[in-house]
């Protein structure tokens, strides 16, 4: 089967595909004031139309799909969303990126359609700290749903927190704390500029290297990387049943490994998530017969991937916040 190059050599297996641009969170550094529709915005991708742009993917190579948003479970069908994906042909790990607040309650369908590795947003261990972060005191029930996951057996459980400087930064020894017993994967996420976040980003950014730095003089020991990983460097300690992982996109050569491309919830083809244009795929997702059509089509825009990003410049492209692209 053939799988999407680049001119730089980077395979793409991994796509990532929001479902709904909505949040029911009001995150200080995504959505600080909840989410508002665009007027005239058209509405999210049907089931029919996922079903043949995942078959289209599948057929250059993609076997990892995440699902996103926005918040995925705001979307009243997900659980028909995880099914029709699971039901591709080629699609063998189908992972969702989530804040929780459902999972206590949906796991188990989510599980029977398919789903088999989770995501879940939690910025903080604190529950004032969560509430002041992300507008909702939802912590202890997002955290039982966690706990609910790993007893359940789904293969991978894996926690977000987005490092907030004079904010969370200082949390590392109650994370130990959780991470001792749990067999959990946590992602420490540097915080990112948006197109609407400057004053916030200025303000609370902080280098994700510096934690690394403490890892690795705690004994922490860096991984290699599998070959359809995310972008995290991932840590291991014998002390602890977890891992840590450290996503820092300010990095030196962060996009060499690359090996994802996204589709947002109205299916635009998104090459990089702070690239300057979206590839409208939506119209070569009206029949099945247009499968040809849209595999051209995907293949033939990857000579337009740069090399790298240019967030060292300030340029953050059309992403005006990271629920907007699913993350």
């Amino acid at each position: 089967m053939p799988v999407l190059t680049d001119r730089y050599g980077r395979r793409f297996p991994y796509l990532r595909l929001s479902v709904i641009p909505a949040c029911n969170f009001r995150c200080t550094y995504c959505l600080p004031k909840g989410y508002h529709a665009a007027p005239g915005m058209a509405a999210p991708l049907d089931l029919p139309e996922i079903a043949r742009l995942l078959r289209g993917f599948a057929a250059v190579g993609m076997h990892k799909l995440r699902i996103t948003g926005g918040e995925p479970s705001v979307r009243h069908d997900l659980t028909d969303v995880l099914r029709t994906a699971a039901a591709v042909p080629g699609v063998r790990k189908l992972a969702m990126t989530t804040n929780g607040t459902l999972l206590s309650r949906r796991l188990n369908e989510w599980m029977d359609a398919g789903l088999n590795a989770i995501n879940v947003s939690v910025d903080s261990l604190d529950p004032a700290r969560f509430a002041r972060i992300t507008g909702h005191d939802r912590l202890a029930d997002i955290l039982d749903g966690i706990d609910m996951a790993v007893a359940a057996g789904l293969p991978a459980v894996k926690l977000n927190a987005v490092l907030l400087r004079d904010v969370n930064d200082r949390e590392l020894p109650a994370w130990l704390d959780y991470l001792r017993d749990r067999p959990i994967g946590l992602r420490f996420i540097e915080l990112m500029q948006t197109g609407d976040n400057l004053g916030f980003f200025r303000e609370h950014h902080v280098r994700a290297e510096l934690l690394e730095a403490q890892l690795q003089a705690s004994g922490w020991q860096a991984l290699p990387r599998a070959a359809d990983a995310g972008p995290a460097r991932e840590y291991q300690h014998a002390d602890y049943a977890g891992r840590i992982g450290i996503i820092a996109p300010y990095s030196k050569d962060f996009c060499g490994g690359c090996n994802r491309l996204r589709v947002t919830a109205t299916g635009d083809l998104r090459l990089c998530l702070f690239g300057e244009f979206g590839i409208p795929l939506r119209p070569l997702l009206q029949a099945d017969e247009q499968l040809d059509e849209l595999v051209r089509a995907i293949g033939g825009q990857l000579v337009r991937k740069e090399e790298t990003h240019h967030l060292h410049q300030g340029r953050t492209g059309i992403t005006p916040h990271l629920a907007s692209t699913g993350g």
